[in-house]
This record gives C-alpha cells, sequence and structure tokens, in this order.
C-alpha cells in the first residue's frame, strides 16, 4: 500500500477516535502505536511492574547507570559523587546563591546538603560570605580550584551521558525532553512544600487536581 495513503487512513481513524487530536498528538500515537508490547508470563513468585512502573523502573535504571559510571568519571578530580558536581554548579549557574537555595536546586535534605557544602568548603572548592543586605544569610561562591574542578568534571560528566544516549537520534533526545519535561515541571516545585506531608496526603492532593493540573 502507498504510504501516503496508509498515512491518510491511520490519521482519518484517529480522528475519529480523537476529534481534538492534534498532528503532533497522532505522531506519537504512531510511534506507541508500533512498539510490541511484550509482557513476561505472569507467575507467583515474580512482580511485574504495570505500564507506569516499567516507565519509571526504565528511567530510575539510567538514573542509576549515571551515578556508577559518573563516579569512576570523577575519579582523581577531588568530587567523590554526583552531587557534589551538582552543588557546586548550582553555585555557579545561580550566582553565589544563599546555601538553603543551592541545597534545594539539588533536591537535598537540609542536613545533606549542608554536610557536602562542609566537604566542598574543606576541600578548598567553596567558600562563603555573609549577604550585603542581610548579613545573617550566608552566600556561597566558587573558589578558583572550584572552578577549575567544576570544569574539569563537567567534561567527564558529559562524556558519561554522551556513553549513555549515544544510540538515540537528537529527534528522539527531543521527543524524550518534551514528553518528559512536564513531570519535572510540575513536581519541582512541590517537593519542598510537601516534605512534611505524608505520602497519602500528596496522593490524595494529586488525585484531586485535573490532568492539566498535575
Amino acid at each position: 500500500m502507498n504510504q501516503t495513503v496508509e498515512l491518510v487512513r491511520l490519521w482519518g481513524e484517529y480522528e475519529k477516535e480523537n476529534p481534538e487530536g492534534t498532528i503532533e498528538t497522532f505522531c506519537r500515537h504512531v510511534l506507541a502505536s508500533s512498539i510490541k508490547k511484550e509482557r513476561a508470563i505472569p507467575s507467583q513468585l515474580q512482580m511485574h511492574p504495570d505500564l507506569n512502573g516499567a516507565l519509571i523502573k526504565t528511567i530510575s535504571r539510567i538514573g542509576k547507570f549515571q551515578e556508577i559510571y559518573t563516579k569512576k568519571a570523577l575519579a582523581g578530580t577531588g568530587l567523590d559523587q554526583i552531587e557534589e558536581f551538582g552543588m557546586m554548579a548550582a553555585i555557579f549557574n545561580l550566582k553565589n546563591p544563599p546555601k538553603s537555595e543551592a541545597i534545594f536546586t539539588n533536591m537535598l535534605e537540609l542536613s545533606s546538603g549542608t554536610n557536602i557544602l562542609i566537604r566542598l568548603k574543606n576541600k578548598q572548592m567553596i567558600s562563603e560570605y555573609a549577604d550585603a543586605e542581610d548579613r545573617r544569610v550566608k552566600r556561597l561562591q566558587l573558589t578558583k580550584k572550584g572552578e577549575k574542578v567544576l570544569k574539569e568534571a563537567k567534561e567527564k560528566i558529559l562524556k558519561v551521558v554522551n556513553m549513555l544516549t549515544r544510540r538515540m537520534g537528537d529527534e528522539d533526545k527531543l521527543l524524550c525532553l518534551q514528553l518528559l519535561s512536564p513531570i519535572e515541571t510540575s513536581f519541582f516545585p512541590l517537593i519542598q512544600k510537601q516534605k512534611n506531608k505524608s505520602f497519602e496526603e500528596i496522593y490524595a492532593e494529586q488525585l484531586a487536581l485535573s490532568p492539566a493540573d498535575r
């Protein structure tokens, strides 16, 4: 069958079921339909994730790969973990932020973030100074040594992410960002506000929102 004719047929079927659908959502539908849905045979001795679980599991495992390879890549730089790099990058990007802002940007607990800052200060990679308007507020800045280490570490981490994503084309990467960015945008502002709430409270709040607001 002529591919143009097939495309028109598929669009017609999609438009009937999704009258408000766009070309963008149609393309996603076609891509999703082309993926073979292979499921493991259920077993009483195993637990298999549903579609949502499989997606989050894949994202989590990729994050774990990055963590493992980044630790190896950072060997010799003076940094021991990705969180130290993230803290230094936040200080650089936020232009000498208060301690709390640098910690929150990295989604760390206050105690964990404070310990990382102490380690970086002991390594002489960062320093702190009193805010000009409110001297009770301590701001962070990179030292000359810290700037050099951050630059070297960035080059190594870029090698890690390039290695992990090298089998994907740029269009696939952009599509992944387009699909996943709304989750990050939605939840990032909530994490700090929800720290004193139970999971059941958070879950109930999210279910009460309309899909567009989640």
